[in-house]
């Protein structure tokens, strides 16, 4: 127990030295030392870790989320740059592998098709899907889009106009996917007879920061969303809670969803994955008893993609050269 005591006190220190560097730059746009900062703090978060960020100091807590405020705000930045290079070519969509992480949004997606259609009753064939927060790079809704959901129509939202204004160019050029994309600029509180239309909602990490932000975002897709419809919400698990905010499970039950998986990957997919879905059966500030005894009241269906922890290292440290090397990285 103090090895891993000591073990999260190093961890910590670390982040907190991490988020004093970073809050001290007068830039997060793209630079050398923006791209060498992240690159350390993403490095030092992704590995596994017993640190349970939500039993942490307040001193700690408060640093916390500075740094995933300071997150959000440099990955705006960085979507934003990597969308204005690759609309400058005829096809954007021909050229997204130059984006430093696109391969972990093709490795996310299809964690999340796979959870969908393995613990959602009847699985999915969704002829409507929302995305709730998909930026200037609209790379999820895209790689669902063109790789697993074929059929679907998607709406993209996001408060900012000038995120949606980037993200339609990217699909100017493309006649399939291009013709089932969407891109509205909306508050998610001002949806509500909108949401009753969508087979499937995905809620991106950092719509809604503080804990209690999203609870109140989840139980608004609650109360509008219909009968049946499915929920994916993107959470964190461990260190990596200081990149994105962590959602309470018995939050999306409490908001009348019944949560049917919880999957936290342990390779460079970093965002954890809640599978859920709206059901009559389920009442806000109530617990399902479990579909057929699945999970009783308060415990939460965990469940593990295959382990590649040791794929996992050797990516980052590939990532890791791969991001020095490179003019503009995280």
């Amino acid at each position: 127990m103090d090895a891993q005591n000591k073990e999260v006190d190093a961890l910590v220190q670390k982040i907190t030295g991490l988020h004093a560097a970073i809050a001290k730059l007068p830039s997060l746009s793209p630079s050398p030392d923006v791209d060498a900062l992240f690159t350390d703090l993403v490095t030092a978060c992704v590995p596994p870790s017993p640190v349970d960020v939500t039993k942490l100091g307040s001193e700690a807590q408060e640093m916390r989320e500075g740094l995933i405020r300071l997150c959000s705000e440099a990955e705006g930045k960085l979507e934003a740059h990597y969308s204005d290079m690759l609309a400058a070519f005829d096809n954007p969509l021909d050229h997204l592998g130059m984006f430093p992480y696109y391969s972990n949004y093709i490795n996310l997606s299809k964690l999340e098709y796979e959870l969908l259609a393995r613990y959602v009753p009847g699985g999915i064939a969704p002829a409507r899907v929302a995305f709730i927060g998909s930026g200037p790079l609209p790379f999820s809704s895209y790689v669902l889009a063109a790789r697993h959901l074929p059929d679907a129509m998607f709406d993209n939202y996001d408060l900012c106009s000038a995120a949606n204004d980037r993200a339609s160019k990217l699909f100017r050029a493309d006649k399939d996917v291009g013709a089932r994309m969407s891109f509205h600029t909306a508050d998610v509180a001002d949806l509500t007879g909108e949401l009753a239309a969508y087979d499937v909602v995905f809620l991106a990490a950092l719509v809604g920061m503080a804990a209690e932000d999203k609870t109140k975002v989840i139980a608004h897709l609650g109360a509008h969303m219909a009968d049946g419809a499915a929920l994916v919400v993107r959470s964190a698990h461990g260190a990596r809670g200081f990149l994105y905010p962590i959602v309470d499970p018995q939050d999306i039950g409490r908001g009348g969803f019944e949560v049917l998986a919880v999957c936290h990957p342990d390779d460079d997919v970093v965002n954890s994955v809640i599978i859920a879905h709206k059901s009559k059966d389920v009442h806000a500030n109530e617990r399902p008893n479990g579909r057929g005894g699945q999970y009783a009241r308060g415990a939460v269906p965990v469940v593990s993609p295959p382990c590649r922890f040791g794929e996992m290292v050797a990516d980052v440290t590939h990532k890791r050269e791969e991001f020095t090397n490179a003019e503009v990285a995280f």
